[in-house]
């Protein structure tokens, strides 16, 4: 499919992260723009806004009528997400519609862009919406499609001015789950990290290694790969292409020495072999968070940013929501919510918590996202938790999948050696968070755990309104 020749597009899946951005794009374009999710959220109460027709009843009598009808014109894209039963997806299918994964459709949308590419089981966000605010501080004509909403913009989305002298830098989120980001052949690529993850897709840890390993040799000839050291991945069987290492702990061709907490900010030195950019200070903290500015400082020297706004950029970039996102931040309480859903990021936020926080009380409120992954990673989420004062657990969210008998957060706990730990409902959080002391507390999760947020904001105001 051509994509000056689309007119017409309908999102099966119109609320995920991803697919709400290309849907702005497309509307952004001029195109007819709709779609379809299972449950109203804050991103698609934002898309209907902005004028895009949303509803939440799997029926065809609902698909507006420009859609109802196959036409070279029309594009159908849905997210794996969809069960193979949903009526519309079905009708879509058997009655000649082009209909295309969401990573299809970002392959095609960057075909022609010089595209910057940040994958990893960890720290593609972050790192994508690092580089992408750097290059767009810097003046650069940038876009981004990104997999969080950043609080520098409040969006998941950046465009390129189409008025500009200037080719447009393309920054993308490459996801691996069910092996999207071989939809893209990036000009710059970014491995933060190969962890074993989605192994409901791949199986086992090789295949992961396998997939990125096939990532890697989709890298344009003569472009640049940045990878975290010591990765055990084939750097790549193509000579052009520019290969560099990176770390926050390890000599590596871009590193962050000199790493210290001053005035509760991670302030570091960039440090390369041509290049050293001395007090770069974050906003966001965390250990693995220097890490995700070195290669996002990296990455923008490649394109052109100078050093002094690469420094400027890292040191104005205000996060993404969710991603060690503080919620409250006085000296009576903290309280930090954050995206965390594996065993390797639940560490990274505690650990850096800890740093910050080094007398108080932590506590570590976790929601277990997908039974098969509490399984295949039980020990490891006990291990990670277990880093916390006081771990509280609520119920397995279970996003596409059914139960697995034995698989609960019960199985997490039992191994988890804080001196406080307990599985609670989510009916039950606030009473029991109001009885336990709360110091430092920390949401971590990737299911509705977000829906918490609000009512803990707003109960611990309360309750700091009345200390006060």
């Amino acid at each position: 499919m051509n994509l000056k020749d689309i007119a017409n597009v309908y999102f099966l899946g119109i609320g995920g992260i991803g697919m709400s951005a290309l849907a702005r794009w497309f509307h952004r374009n001029g195109r007819l723009v709709a779609g379809y999710d299972r449950t109203p959220t804050s991103l698609t109460n934002e898309l209907q806004t902005e004028g895009i027709a949303i509803h939440f009843e799997d029926g065809l009598e609902h698909i507006p009528q420009s859609f109802r009808h196959a036409s070279p014109d029309t594009l159908i894209v849905y997210t794996p997400a969809v069960p193979k039963d949903h009526q519309e997806y079905n009708y879509f299918l058997n009655n000649g519609f082009t209909i295309q994964k969401r990573s299809q459709v970002l392959g095609l949308l960057t075909r022609n862009m010089f595209t910057i590419a940040v994958a990893g089981t960890h720290g593609k966000t972050t790192t994508s919406s690092m580089i992408a605010h750097v290059l767009k501080n810097a003046g650069k004509n940038v876009a981004a499609f990104l997999g969080g909403i950043t609080q520098n913009y409040n969006t998941n989305l950046l465009l390129n001015d189409p008025q500009s002298p200037d080719a447009p830098l393309v920054v993308v989120e490459a996801d691996e789950y069910d092996r999207s980001f071989l939809t893209l052949f990036p000009d710059v690529a970014v491995i933060n990290s190969v962890d074993a993850d989605h192994l409901d897709i791949y199986g086992d840890h090789a295949s992961v290694q396998a997939s990125y390993n096939e990532f890697v040799k989709q890298i344009k000839p003569g472009g640049t790969l940045f990878m975290k050291h010591a990765l055990p991945l084939q750097k790549t069987t193509d000579s052009s292409v520019h290969v560099f290492d990176f770390s926050a702990s390890a000599k590596a061709a871009f590193r962050a020495e000199n790493i210290h907490i001053a005035n509760a900010s991670f302030t570091f030195d960039f440090v390369s072999a041509d290049t050293k950019i001395t007090g770069v200070s974050l906003q966001i903290p965390g250990y693995h968070n220097v890490e995700n500015a070195t290669v996002a400082m990296a990455a923008a020297l490649s394109v052109g940013v100078t050093p002094e706004q690469a420094k400027n950029g890292i040191s104005s970039y205000k996060g993404v929501k969710r991603r060690f996102e503080y919620i409250i931040k006085n000296p009576y309480l903290v309280y930090i919510d954050d995206y965390a859903h594996h065993p390797a990021e639940i560490e990274a936020v505690l650990t850096s918590v800890r740093a910050l926080y080094p007398s108080k009380k932590i506590t570590a409120v976790f929601q277990p996202h997908l039974f098969t992954r509490t399984r295949d990673f039980a020990q490891g989420f006990s291990d990670s938790l277990s880093l916390a004062d006081q771990v509280i657990l609520l119920d397995i969210y279970p996003a596409r999948e059914l139960p697995i008998p034995g698989v609960s957060s019960q199985l997490l706990l039992e191994e988890i050696t804080s001196a406080e730990k307990m599985v609670c409902s989510k009916n039950e959080l606030l009473k029991e968070l109001n009885k336990s002391g709360v110091e430092v507390l920390i949401t971590l999760g990737a299911g509705d755990i977000d829906t918490l947020v609000q009512p803990i904001q707003e109960n611990f105001k309360k309750k700091l309104a009345v200390n006060d």
